[in-house]
């Protein structure tokens, strides 16, 4: 199954005022837009009307619209300033491409933080939940009940509570033997006296069973919500850690009044049944680890408001340290450049010879004074030879000179 990624802000090519897409009033409660977004969504959803390309834009703008009407801060926002003060960090995930025989749909619902929550829920399922035309068997407090539920079905339980047992919370919980794929719902009451699907939870396998559980409680319930994990990730990934503790947000539904609450079971699986066993249970018997959990949550709460200041302190010591490093590595080069050039100069006294020298012993110059003469070498053979021989031509001159005297 292939899904096609819509931006929100570029979703409506022509952007029509929220409340005229959803048929709303302005003064209209959270729960009336809820009902008219389920039931819109339904209706021109792509994988209904294969036929009907015009379906899709409306579906994407059905959907733009229920983004901004159900978020409180962005239907201020728009209520002030209309579309241009509007920001929408996150995605629409819709399935556009036509499925043949299997009728199944994405339906996209919304957190209060603009979050879409992706399911694949077969589009007979929501609908007849929606018309209040489906069968709803009793689940009494504290029994279980098994089955088999066929794909892209789901079996809806009735599960009646007093106001003992709101008071102390309640949990429905599915485990599978078979270790089957499967969904555990949720559907409030809307106002025409259908069940609109509010919370889901995908079965996982633990140990030999798969499983899937809801808890209401006495005070505010959080989940884990990775796609906000997700986005602020891959917007900052350098400070992932910090925004760790952002995917906590509280449930819609957190607690459940006194009366009666429907569930189901949806066989999760397009090619077989699902075996499992769903039970409701008081959340009295979990008296102390409800407590835990509420004290815990409260830690982790603190934690990530602490992470926020810290950032801030992080962000600025990093900066610090960015530009502490910048220079230490712009000094580091000016003081091995000025170095270099220092060795260079110290270099022209202690190693290179004087120029003058240098030509002087090249052209064959005596260093000897004016006055001086050279020593004889071994080059000019025996000095005692040189002795002699001249002590003989001194002596024939000399002769030479007394034979003319004496003629």
């Amino acid at each position: 199954m292939r899904s096609k990624k819509m931006e929100g802000p570029s979703a409506p090519t022509i952007r029509r005022d929220p409340y005229e897409v959803l048929s709303v009033s302005r003064d209209s409660s959270d729960q009336e837009i809820k009902t008219a977004y389920r039931k819109l969504a339904l209706k021109y959803h792509p994988d209904k009307n294969a036929n009907n390309p015009e379906a899709s834009e409306l579906f994407k703008e059905v959907a733009y619209s229920y983004s901004i009407l159900s978020d409180p801060e962005k239907r201020r926002q728009y209520d002030t300033a209309g579309f241009e003060v509007l920001s929408f960090p996150f995605f629409l995930f819709t399935d556009l491409n036509p499925l043949g025989t299997v009728n199944t749909m994405f339906a996209a619902l919304f957190s209060k933080l603009g979050v879409p929550i992706k399911t694949t829920i077969s589009a007979n399922v929501l609908e007849e939940a929606l018309n209040g035309t489906v069968t709803v068997r009793p689940l009494p407090i504290g029994t279980s009940v098994s089955g088999k539920v066929e794909k892209q079905c789901a079996h809806f339980f009735g599960v009646t509570i007093t106001d003992e047992q709101a008071e102390s919370g309640i949990v429905v919980r599915v485990t599978s033997t078979a270790q089957s794929k499967f969904k555990l719902l949720y559907f409030e009451q809307d106002v025409n006296s259908g069940y609109g699907l509010a919370l889901q939870e995908d079965s996982e396998k633990t140990g030999k069973v798969t499983s899937a559980g809801m808890y209401f409680l006495h005070f505010q319930v959080y989940r884990m919500d990775s796609t906000v994990n997700a986005l602020a990730i891959a917007k900052d990934p350098e400070s992932a850690f910090f925004k760790r503790l952002e995917g906590l947000q509280p449930c819609e539904v957190s607690e459940l009044k006194a009366g009666t609450h429907i569930f189901a079971v949806y066989g999760d699986n397009f090619f077989k049944t699902a075996t499992y066993t769903i039970e409701a249970l008081c959340a009295k018997t979990y008296e102390d680890t409800t407590q835990k959990l509420k004290d815990i949550e409260a830690q982790i709460l603190r934690k990530r408001n602490e992470l926020r200041q810290f950032e801030t302190e992080y962000g600025k010591a990093l900066a610090r340290f960015q530009e502490v490093t910048n220079r230490y590595t712009q000094e580091k080069q000016t003081v091995d450049d000025l170095m270099k050039q220092r060795d260079g100069i110290h270099a022209t006294f202690t190693v290179t010879k004087p120029q003058s020298s240098a030509s002087n012993l090249s052209n064959g110059s005596s260093s000897k004074g004016p006055g001086e003469t050279e020593s004889p070498t071994a080059e000019d053979g025996n000095s005692e030879g040189k002795d002699k021989s001249g002590k003989k031509k001194w002596f024939n001159l000399n002769l030479m000179g007394s034979d003319k005297k004496l003629g």
